[in-house]
């Protein structure tokens, strides 16, 4: 049995069940078509059901309808899982039932609820399993004896924990293990080295590993030949010669970030972590440095969710740019610290302040489809508010020289339905592991202030 929000979460929900027959209840139609008006995400979902259930329905009979109609294995793509071998049942006719006393109101959930309750009685021998993404639905019908469950086929990974940091630390007896016939070289001032061992099939590519011990080893896995790995030592970004428009590391993961944002190499970049672990500064700073100094890219785009903390203010007056400047209050935060050891005085900071207010452009997510950008530097501030879909329509937006970060933290997703392992930041994060040009890092020490640092711990 399914519940309308599973459908208008992912419109391909009727084909990710194997084996499973399928039953979507009269209440449920109603309701789909209540959503399918406007240009919400949710609304476009809906429209989208709406087309395979008219493919599905095509040119069947009444008697075909009601026996159930076979689910196609064809489209859409099941990512892996097996093809859907089960039924589609629509509710035909009526199902006498009644719900218990304590249950009050004639609301969709109730009428959902009663709907599983009559097919346990109609059918004793099945097991009827209610669906649905709404929790206090699935609080009810455990109250009135329905087994319900969460939709989890849009689930990455089963739990937030085993997603990759990035990192990996060498153990005591790496060098013991995997020092046997090791190649070093050094390449246009870089050094690299060869290793073989167990450790070897863990590894991925753009992965970084260290070693805490005397040698203070810091290197990126280049790439992975067989039995082999290339690695490459990293350039050291604490030191004050190497910082990154006036910005230096505070510690090793913060090192690592502006490695992989600084390499030209490497397309697309996922930081995840709490606030104040300088995610947006090390970000802009690297993309600051590749536009303006190096070159590298024509300007600097930054886009973000519109989801409010608190209240939602209301319509806001101006231009598409004047519309996304209150999302964009770490952006100004970011480039007062940025502009701060700039020479000149007031007058001087303020005239470098709008040089980079000029290479630095903001743009809302509802204009992005078909779009292509060419040489930009995007990056993609609070990603664990889109969802996997969304995060797909933007990240295919890139063109040749464009390189894409996302930034976020999956603790602190406001978007109604989205969950640590489901979200589109935790989608592209597991999906891009191991790809030759893309690297994830996950920063972990808070670097903004004693107070934050404290706050976040204790709160």
């Amino acid at each position: 049995m399914l519940d309308t929000n599973v459908l208008m979460h992912d419109p391909t929900a009727i084909f990710r069940f194997e084996e499973h027959d399928i039953f979507i209840p009269m209440v449920v139609l109603e309701e789909l078509d209540a959503g399918k008006k406007g240009l919400s995400e949710a609304a476009r979902n809906v429209r989208q059901v709406s087309r395979f259930l008219d493919e599905l329905m095509h040119n069947a009979t009444k008697k075909q309808i009601d026996r159930g109609l076979p689910l196609p294995s064809s489209v859409p793509p099941n990512h892996g899982k097996r093809p859907p071998a089960g039924r589609l049942f629509f509710q035909t006719q009526l199902l006498e039932s009644s719900l218990p006393a304590g249950l009050p109101g004639h609301g969709a959930d109730n009428a959902i609820l009663a709907d599983t309750l009559a097919l346990q009685r109609k059918y004793p021998a099945a097991r009827i399993t209610l669906v649905s993404k709404d929790i206090n639905l699935r609080i009810k019908a455990a109250t009135v004896g329905v087994q319900a469950e969460d939709y989890s086929s849009d689930k990455t990974i089963e739990d937030a924990d085993l997603l990759v940091s990035g990192v990996q630390r060498l153990p005591a007896n790496f060098w013991q293990k995997h020092g046997k016939g090791m190649e070093s070289w050094q390449q246009q001032s870089r050094t690299f080295y060869r290793v073989r061992g167990p450790l070897i099939a863990e590894w991925r590519a753009n992965q970084f590993v260290y070693d805490a011990g005397d040698n203070g080893l810091e290197a990126i896995v280049r790439r992975i030949e067989g039995d082999s790995a290339v690695l490459e030592l990293v350039l050291d970004y604490r030191s004050e010669r190497n910082n990154v428009w006036g910005v230096s590391a505070r510690n090793r993961e913060q090192n690592f970030a502006l490695n992989l944002l600084m390499d030209p190499e490497i397309d697309f970049v996922t930081v995840l972590g709490p606030a104040g672990t300088g995610k947006t500064l090390l970000t802009l700073a690297a993309g600051l440095a590749q536009t303006l100094d190096h070159n590298r890219y024509s300007e600097i785009i930054m886009t973000r969710v519109t989801i409010p903390l608190g209240e939602d203010i209301g319509f806001l007056p101006g231009t598409e740019e004047e519309k996304m400047e209150p999302w964009m209050g770490a952006l100004m935060d970011n480039l007062e610290v940025l502009t701060q050891s700039q020479s000149g005085g007031t007058w001087g900071r303020g005239a470098t302040t709008d040089l980079l207010r000029h290479r630095i452009k903001i743009r809302s997510l509802n204009f992005m489809r078909g779009r292509t950008f060419l040489n930009r530097f995007i990056i993609i501030d609070e990603a664990q508010n889109l969802t996997p879909k969304q995060m797909k329509a933007l990240v295919t937006r890139a063109g040749p020289g464009t390189k894409m970060i996302c930034l976020g933290n999956i603790a602190q997703i406001d978007t109604p339905y989205l969950t640590e392992t489901t979200t589109g930041l935790t989608y592209v994060v597991n999906r891009f592991h191991g790809w030759h040009y893309s690297g994830h890092i996950t920063l972990v020490r808070g670097e903004r202030s004693r107070l934050a640092d404290y706050a976040s711990e204790v709160l």
